[in-house]
């Protein structure tokens, strides 16, 4: 399971196992979206599968995220989502009004996004071979001729890292979902589409070195990842990290760590350092943005590694995490 939940462990079966079994290089850069340049224009095509238990959860369903989700990793390329694929996989005696009840989410998902379900798969499995339903999505987008190259491996020292807000929550409330932790009863997943907040940012400014939307792994594993495909250290403060109060403090009764929880609705940015002001004050003036904050900057010291200053006013390593945090969040 651990192979599956973004952290070492699936780094490594990505590297050792799937992109040299499929003759790629190993050492490749992995953006959210590969950008396809040949055809005319530059578009985005991603894909992504989501297996989330409960189906249902405080702000938002298993629809909603696969909708969301994908068009979060278009926007990480820095582009505008045209279409979409979905595939579903249902299991015998899933019933037609769960189904059905799904099925209305995604509609409602791609008219706020403005986006259009053009292909699709069903496929009907035996009782127990998935948990009622796995969904596929697939999106093509578009990127703007003025915008540049966006991915993990751009980030240079000196950059400042920009988060668009609190941390944790989607992570919080599917657990408290499935394990009726009523006292948790006020927290909601962030699960949304950030497509217009990014094009907001590139209105503001062309200069975005990379985007990435923490979901599996959370925070940590997307900082993780951008320090070691630029060769570059992170440095973060974690009293810069925003987290709501009631999501700090079930973590704190159970011993998890916010940085390392899964997100769908929040970004991690990284501008120029000369950028970063204008970059928050945008992102300040988007509802989807308007706990963001600046969290930490690129340096070059310590290459591919991520180091927290944390509020004693020590420092720690902050690793890719090592197994499966919590299972089955997205």
């Amino acid at each position: 399971m651990a192979h599956g939940a973004g952290g070492r462990a699936s780094d490594e079966l990505l590297r050792t196992v799937i992109l040299p079994g499929l003759g790629n290089d190993p050492r490749s850069a992995l953006p959210d979206s590969v950008v396809l340049s040949n055809i005319g224009e530059r578009l985005a095509f991603t894909t992504d599968s989501y297996t989330v238990t409960p189906l249902f959860f405080p702000g938002g369903n298993i629809g909603s995220l696969a909708v969301n989700g994908t068009i979060n990793d278009l926007a990480c390329s820095g582009a505008r989502p045209l279409v979409l694929s979905l595939g579903l996989i249902l299991e015998e005696g899933l019933e037609i009004e769960t189904l059905s009840s799904i099925l209305d989410e995604i509609r409602k998902a791609t008219q706020l996004t403005s986006t259009r379900i053009v292909t699709g798969d069903t496929k009907v499995v035996g009782k127990g071979s998935v948990d009622k339903i796995f969904i596929n999505t697939s999106g093509i987008g578009v990127i703007p001729e003025h915008i540049g190259r966006i991915a993990p491996n751009q980030a240079r020292p000196g950059d400042a890292i920009l988060l668009s807000g609190s941390i944790g929550d989607h992570g919080v409330a599917v657990m408290a979902a499935r394990e009726n932790l009523s006292f948790s009863s006020n927290i909601q997943s962030d699960c949304a589409p950030l497509h217009s907040l990014v094009a907001s940012l590139m209105t503001a400014t062309t200069d975005i070195r990379c985007l990435r939307d923490p979901t599996r792994g959370g925070v940590a594993a997307a900082l993780n990842e951008i320090a070691r495909s630029s060769r570059v250290g992170i440095t973060i403060g974690e009293d810069a990290i925003p987290v709501h109060q009631e999501v700090n403090g079930l973590c704190e009764i159970l011993g998890l760590d916010p940085l390392y929880l899964a997100n769908e609705g929040k970004m991690v940015i990284i501008v120029p350092s000369d950028s970063a002001d204008t970059v928050l004050e945008t992102l300040k003036n988007n509802p989807l943005g308007s706990e963001s904050n600046i969290i930490g900057h690129v340096t070059d010291d310590h290459h591919g590694t991520v180091v927290m200053k944390t509020t004693l006013g020590t420092h720690r390593i902050v690793d890719y995490p090592a197994g499966e945090l919590l299972p089955r969040i997205c």
